[in-house]
């Protein structure tokens, strides 16, 4: 039995973009950039000497820039992602690294494949391409899940300094200085804009838009509220953490209930897939038969068509809001 490499080859460059994506964001940044930090990057860039307007006005380009591109053709797409993910790059810095991902996995694939010249240059920009997306998306879960379960610890926080007699902008910097990545430096921001004469609940505001998650905008509206109409904002902040840790219990519960199905459609999206490798790793010329037909091509089509609509239907079966 014959087995070709070919589509081992294919997956081993995608890993190795993923790798070199990683490895190079890691080498400009440095550890400071990585969520596993103990110190949240604003204090790293404050404790190496930079300037505490210089360091808000670095982070706050770094966590709008992406935004602002959304105008560059394709870019759109990754926007949003790199904005949640805070990715330090610039868009043109990213776009840079996508081509030049691209150009090197198509040189590896001219290095270990036989493909034609058509086929190398498509997988070479799907896959530079692809990797960058693949790999935002994966940073961007993981900075809002790391958010999601930091937020009611640092709410309990800001009700502890409140309840000591500190007022709320001294809650949201003790917050900035205690409290690691990514949490950290976002209320180290805010901390810092309300030090120049922003208003703390705008900013709350927009952290909340940003970053397009509802308890933050249980936190703005409860700040908003209190600063309109008085009443004892500790009291609400403990009412609201507990609310907050509440649907954490809940979405953690329902991710638990989902988890058989999710992975049941996983599989059965997967696999014919996984099987489609599998036969072309195990006997390259199963299909030589019939690939020279006219239906073959039409038909293909149809089925990957209807592989993509089952993955859309089996992700909104199994998506639960909470």
């Amino acid at each position: 039995m014959e087995i070709s490499p070919t589509p081992i080859i294919y997956g081993l460059i995608f890993i190795a973009v993923l790798l070199l994506v990683e490895a190079l964001y890691l080498a400009v940044f440095g550890k400071s950039i990585s969520l596993n930090a103990k110190v949240n990057r604003r204090l790293e860039l404050l404790e190496k000497g930079g300037q505490r307007e210089q360091v808000l006005e670095q982070l706050r380009k770094e966590m709008s820039q992406h935004m602002h591109a959304r105008g560059i053709p394709l870019y759109s797409i990754l926007a949003t992602k790199a904005q949640r993910a805070n990715i330090a790059f610039s868009p043109k810095q990213l776009i840079m690294v996508m081509v030049a991902l691209s150009v090197l996995a198509f040189l590896a694939l001219s290095i270990g494949t036989q493909a034609s010249l058509g086929v190398r240059i498509a997988l070479g920009i799907a896959m530079g391409f692809g990797g960058v997306y693949f790999w935002i998306n994966r940073k961007a879960k993981k900075r809002m899940s790391m958010i999601e379960e930091q937020l009611p610890d640092a709410v309990e926080l800001m009700v502890r300094s409140l309840r000591v007699g500190h007022p709320f902008s001294s809650a949201i910097q003790i917050v900035a200085k205690e409290v690691s990545d990514p949490l950290g430096t976002e209320f180290g921001v805010i901390a810092d804009e309300a030090a120049y004469g922003r208003d703390v609940s705008d900013s709350l505001k927009h952290l909340a838009e940003r970053m397009d998650m509802q308890d933050l905008r249980f936190l703005a509206v409860a700040v908003t509220i209190q600063q309109q109409s008085g009443g004892n904002l500790a009291e609400i902040l403990d009412g609201l953490a507990k609310v907050i840790r509440a649907r954490f219990r809940l979405f953690r519960r329902v991710k638990a209930i989902t988890a058989e199905a999710k992975w049941s459609g996983a599989f059965l999206s997967g696999f014919p897939l996984v099987v489609l490798g599998v036969i072309q790793v195990t006997k390259p010329d199963y299909y030589d038969t019939v690939k020279d037909t006219p239906y073959f091509i039409p038909a293909a089509l149809v089925v990957f068509v209807m592989l993509g609509i089952n993955m859309l239907f089996m992700k909104m079966m199994v998506n639960i809001k909470v």
